[in-house]
């Protein structure tokens, strides 16, 4: 593992490619990688697969799921965060 993955906090889980501990869909968010959303990274949250999460963290256990339309002051979309087992993956 390269010294910037592990400062990125990128986990080895089932698949054979890395995924980081913390991933965000926001591009403002220092969490943010473009080029790992491009190829489609799937959540599964208490072994229910969630379509709807904004971000997440494997080592705290937890996401963040938007709330509906809803949006803040700004237009980003209000979150919850939601404790359990996160499990990411790549989508095929």
């Amino acid at each position: 593992m390269t010294e910037r993955a592990r400062h990125l906090g990128y986990t080895s889980p089932m698949t054979d490619t890395a995924l980081p501990d913390r991933l965000s869909t926001n591009p403002k968010s220092p969490f943010y990688d473009e080029a790992l959303l491009q190829k489609g990274v799937g959540i599964k949250f208490d072994g229910e697969e969630k379509t709807n999460v904004e971000e997440y963290c494997v080592s705290e256990g937890w996401i963040r799921v938007a709330v509906g339309k809803t949006v803040d002051r700004k237009g980003n979309p209000l979150t919850i965060k939601l404790k359990g087992k996160v499990e990411p993956y790549l989508q095929k």
